[in-house]
C-alpha cells in the first residue's frame, strides 16, 4: 500500500517534541516478507489452467477446472506455510507447524500437474509422471515444513501454552494499533507504531525462552498493550477529521513513555535471566567443590 511521504520538513511532517528521546533507525527490526514474489507466482498456472479448461470438451474441462483448484489451493497453502516457517525460525523456542501446509502444497501441485497433463494427453504413465516431478520439483524448491519442536526441552508445555495465549493477545493487540493507525494517513505515526511493536515484540521473544518471565511480563503484554490500542484507535479517529497536531503531540509522547517503560522492564527481565544463571553457576561449583574438583587449579 501507498503511504504518504513525511518527515521533519514536509507538510505537517513531525517536530522535534514529536520525536522519542531513544530514536531509533527506520529499518530496525525490519524483515523480509516470508512469502513474496516466489509464493504468489504459484497463482499463475491454475488460472491459465483454469481459462483454458473452460474452452474444453465437459471431461477435459472438469479435469482442468479440478488441476487448476488444486494448484490454486497448494499455492494458497505454501504461502501460509511461508509464514509459519518464518516464524519458527524467528523464534528459539517454537514448536513444529500443527500442519505440514508446504507438503501438502507440493502435493496438491502435483495433483494440479498431473490432472494438466491428463487433460491434454489421457493416458495414466504420463500425468502420473508430471505430477511426482512437480511433486519435487515443489519440495527442492521451498522445502517441507519442520517436523520437530524446537528449543522445547526442559519446558513446561502447560506454562508455555500460558505463553501463547498471552503472546496471540498481545499480537492482535499490535496488529489493531497498526491498522489504526494507517486511517491517520500519517508517515511519521505509522513509523513511530512500527518502532513501538518492535519494542514490544523483543519483550516477548524474552517471555516465550523463558515462561517463568510471563508473570512479570503479563500486565505489559496485556493490560498496557490493551489500553495503547485503544489509545490508537482514539487517535487515528480524531486526527483523521480535523488533523489535530495537538493529539499526534500526546499520542507520540504517550508511546514513547510505553516504549521507555517497556524497555525497562525488558532490561529487568534480563537481569534476572543472568541472575538465575549465576546462582546454577555458583551451586554447581560449590558441588564441584565438595567432590573434591577445583576449577581454578584445572583452568590454571
Amino acid at each position: 500500500m501507498a503511504k504518504r511521504f513525511g518527515g521533519k520538513y514536509s507538510p505537517g511532517g513531525s517536530s522535534t517534541q514529536d520525536q522519542p528521546r531513544d530514536e531509533r533507525p527506520a529499518y530496525k527490526g525490519a524483515k523480509v516478507a516470508p512469502a513474496g514474489a516466489r509464493s504468489n507466482v504459484m497463482f499463475i498456472p491454475g488460472i491459465i489452467l483454469a481459462f483454458f479448461a473452460i474452452q474444453s470438451a465437459p471431461m477435459q474441462m472438469a479435469a482442468g477446472l479440478l488441476g487448476a483448484g488444486a494448484l490454486v489451493l497448494g499455492a494458497w497453502l505454501l504461502r501460509d506455510g511461508l509464514k509459519a516457517q518464518a516464524a519458527y525460525d524467528e523464534r528459539k523456542v517454537a514448536r513444529r507447524p500443527a500442519i505440514p501446509r508446504k507438503l501438502l502444497a507440493a502435493v496438491l501441485t502435483g495433483i494440479g500437474a498431473g490432472l494438466a497433463v491428463w487433460r491434454a494427453h489421457g493416458g495414466l504413465v504420463a500425468p502420473v509422471l508430471f505430477g511426482l516431478a512437480a511433486t519435487a520439483l515443489h519440495i527442492g524448491a521451498f522445502g517441507v515444513d519442520p517436523m520437530t519442536d524446537k528449543g522445547m526441552e526442559g519446558i513446561d508445555t502447560f506454562q508455555q501454552d500460558r505463553v501463547a495465549r498471552v503472546v496471540d493477545e498481545a499480537e492482535s493487540h499490535l496488529a489493531a494499533m497498526t491498522d489504526a493507525v494507517k486511517r491517520a494517513d500519517d508517515a511519521s505515526v505509522e513509523a513511530r507504531v512500527d518502532r513501538f511493536a518492535t519494542k514490544v515484540r523483543e519483550m516477548i521473544r524474552t517471555v516465550e525462552e523463558d515462561p517463568r518471565d510471563l508473570t512479570a511480563a503479563k500486565k505489559f503484554l496485556g493490560v498496557y498493550l490493551m489500553g495503547a490500542k485503544d489509545a490508537a484507535i482514539k487517535f487515528a479517529d480524531i486526527y483523521a477529521r480535523n488533523q489535530d497536531r495537538a493529539a499526534k503531540s500526546d499520542f507520540m509522547m504517550l508511546l514513547t513513555d510505553l516504549e521507555e517503560s517497556f524497555d525497562q522492564k525488558h532490561r529487568a527481565l534480563l537481569l534476572d535471566d543472568n541472575a538465575d544463571l549465576n546462582i546454577e553457576i555458583d551451586v554447581l561449583r560449590d558441588r564441584l567443590r565438595r567432590e573434591g574438583v577445583h576449577l581454578e587449579r584445572e583452568m590454571s
